[in-house]
């Protein structure tokens, strides 16, 4: 959106999208290309784009420019300074052929974004890589490093300091940073801001004339003028008076300004105009304009306001249409609808609710919100569920209202919804009144992105609220979900490559699990406790740990995963260098596999008993094992593992002196796998995490 007044405060670089429309819904207006039309503020772009040009210090000195060219738009919200700062970046986009970025810098209360979210998003908007639980630090670094090779202009609205805007500042003349806040950035040498006020007069008549139209403005100049001067020229204001005029076709110019200069002189403008717009709304538009203080992220649909006011769901898009038109909210481009709360008017909207509504009131709005929130989630997930499962039979007792059409429509919502969402269970862990709810909602978003995205896709939402997950749990003093938050966020560290902080995770989750007297949580710990000090080449260590595992295992009769901790002990024995217990533990976990009547997983610990056995030196019972583990490999339709077998038969019989059974051996494994084979055969990704077998390092 490029309208002056329109965009007179920030806007997020992400969009965000509603739940499922209601039948009935009505699209908000659409706005016409005149709407879209940038006004005033020529002197402002002209600076701006000559200070692009303008010698810096480094310059000047005859060093050159280490760091992007930053320009600062300066100015309260309200005074158009985000439509200001897109208007340049339109201007300025063929000498950035590498794009625009755009990110906000605040929420809409007011508090800082942390850097590593802000860098993230950037990340993902390059579509670099951001490992998830990486520090603020290490994101910037790749984000610097990535703006190193391109032409962009790096957009930062609402920045709060000179700190904020510093760690995102590419190191690369070739980039131009735009940055809006409300005050100077000192700090950052080389920026002169420039500073808003309000619209030259003939472009305020011009903005008032789009609502008004102009009949009203030209029988009355003075009266328009008037009211310009009483709105102080600031678009969100202007913006308030042209909606309020433009549903009273009847009203004149005059009168609204009559009415304005009336009021005390409390107040900013904007708070003047905005007093005047909402004293005049019917007492239910008013609760439901007051409560969208509390929508995440300042962004709301229709099942957003229905919840917090407690109407229907058509009720509520209805009434936000009528604001849309009144300039209260702006409708954000998307096929569901959905809508955006001004930045400037969340202040102004959040002082009405401390003051006209009692803080239960407050409070039970925030909880129907999570509620909704909650179900369309469950809805979101369900529907990927099989046809007949418990999840979709559920789900077809939920109104129609909360129920998705097909797997890709609620596949869609979730993308497009998902930075609300994830602002919903901050804002939820933040109240700190609302627990259970903020419990549920957290499991319900990432059983939601789990079945659509998938573990791996969705891991950076995922650490963030295992992370939130273990806030409340240990506010709540709940050592399960404790431990259960802090296993997951390990497992992510291990897998980032993060394993002394995976580590220390780990113990803290078995210190948790123990205190909650949860066999399945400790068992997990020990196990990964061993499998971190494996990984950090702890071999001692690493079998101490997974023997404590093992005896739990075996104390509950847990046979099954006995005989995969026998494997994994016999793999780190084999690490060490130790083939005499390796080869015990690797029998035990043979036997556990055939008691159990797992075929597949016995030939693997064949295969692996085979492999230490002729690190050992033992060639003849290596081949001996290894002609077992083939026959059990057959029986299993293992065809990948049986041709690494007849590989490893080939070259022990090469080491035994016999060259023709050699040979007949790894002609065999070809014609099963149809291809000519290296003699390194492993086994699939999918097998390997199956069974949890490691086979020896090449230092063995």
């Amino acid at each position: 959106m490029t309208d002056q007044a329109v965009e007179s405060d920030d806007v997020t670089a992400v969009g965000k999208s509603s739940g499922p429309a209601p039948r009935s819904s009505r699209k908000p207006r659409p706005r016409t290309q005149a709407n879209r039309q940038f006004l005033g503020r020529r002197r402002e772009l002209a600076e701006l784009r000559s200070d692009i040009e303008r010698a810096g210090l480094d310059t000047l000195s005859g060093r050159k420019a280490p760091r992007a060219r930053v320009l600062l738009i300066a100015g309260r919200p309200g005074t158009g300074r985000t439509a200001l700062a897109g208007e340049l970046l339109r201007e300025v986009a063929e000498r950035y052929p590498d794009g625009a970025l755009r990110v906000r810098l605040s929420g809409a209360d007011g508090t800082p974004v942390p850097t590593e979210r802000v860098a993230r998003e950037l990340l993902d908007a390059l579509e670099l890589p951001a490992p998830p639980g990486e520090s603020a630090d290490d994101l910037t670094e790749r984000l610097r490093e990535g703006l190193a090779l391109r032409r962009v202009v790096l957009f930062l609205d609402d920045a709060q300091d000179a700190e904020q805007v510093d760690q995102l500042l590419p190191d690369t003349p070739d980039c131009l940073v735009v940055a809006v806040a409300e005050g100077p950035l000192t700090g950052i040498p080389d920026v002169r801001p420039c500073t808003l006020g309000g619209l030259d007069t003939k472009s305020a008549l011009e903005l008032l004339t789009r609502h008004t139209g102009s009949v009203r403005i030209t029988c009355d100049p003075r009266s328009a003028e008037s009211l310009v001067e009483l709105c102080g020229a600031e678009p969100a204001a202007l913006e308030l008076a042209g909606g309020w005029l433009a549903v009273r076709p009847k009203e004149s110019v005059a009168d609204l300004a009559k009415q304005l200069h009336a009021q005390d002189g409390e107040g900013t403008a904007l708070a003047r105009v905005f007093r005047h717009s909402y004293a005049t709304l019917p007492g239910p538009a008013a609760r439901i304009l007051r409560y969208l203080s509390l929508a995440p992220d300042g962004y709301v649909d229709p099942h957003t306001a229905s919840a917090l006011a407690g109407c229907s769901v058509s009720a509520a898009q209805t009434t936000l249409d009528d604001f849309v038109t009144l300039g209260l909210v702006r409708a954000v481009p998307s096929e569901l609808p959905q809508y955006e709360v001004p930045g400037c008017l969340v202040p102004l909207l959040r002082g009405l609710t401390e003051t006209q509504d009692r803080p239960g009131e407050v409070q039970l709005a925030r909880a129907r919100m999570l509620e909704r929130t909650v179900r369309l989630l469950t809805s979101c997930r369900a529907v990927t569920e099989p046809d007949g499962s418990p999840a979709r039979k559920k789900l077809a007792g939920l109104p129609s209202a909360l129920r998705f059409a097909d797997p890709a429509a609620a596949a869609e919502w979730l993308r497009v919804r998902q930075p609300a969402l994830l602002a919903a269970a901050r804002l939820a862990v933040a109240d700190g009144e609302l627990d259970t709810l903020a419990r549920r909602l957290m499991s319900a978003l990432a059983r939601a992105l789990v079945a659509h995205r998938g573990t791996e896709a969705a891991a950076p939402e995922l650490y963030g609220i295992h992370r939130m997950v273990l806030d409340v749990a240990e506010r709540r003093d709940l050592p399960r979900e404790k431990a259960a938050a802090l296993l997951n966020l390990a497992d992510v560290d291990a897998q980032t490559g993060r394993t002394r902080d995976a580590l220390a995770r780990y113990r803290a989750a078995l210190d948790a699990g123990r205190e909650a007297r949860d066999p399945y949580a400790t068992g997990r710990a020990m196990e990964s406790v061993g499998g971190a000090h494996q990984e950090l080449g702890d071999w001692q260590r690493a079998a101490d740990w997974y023997g404590r595992a093992l005896a739990q295992r075996l104390a509950r009769g847990e046979r099954a995963d006995a005989a995969r901790l026998h494997g994994r002990i016999a793999a780190v024995h084999t690490y060490a260098g130790r083939y005499g217990e390796a080869l015990r533990s690797w029998r035990s976990a043979v036997a556990g596999y055939r008691k159990q009547g797992d075929v597949p997983a016995q030939a693997r610990a064949l295969s692996e008993l085979a492999r230490v056995q002729e690190y050992a030196g033992r060639p003849e019972e290596s081949l001996r094992t290894c002609q077992e583990a083939v026959e059990w490999a057959r029986q299993a339709k293992d065809v990948r593992l049986q041709a690494a077998l007849q590989l490893r038969l080939a070259d022990t019989l090469e080491r035994l002196g016999d060259p023709a059974a050699a040979k007949l051996h790894r002609g065999a494994a070809e014609r099963m796998l149809g291809e000519e084979l290296t003699p390194e055969v492993k086994p699939s990704k999918e097998a390997a995490n199956a069974y949890e077998i490691r086979s020896a390092s090449s230092e063995d």
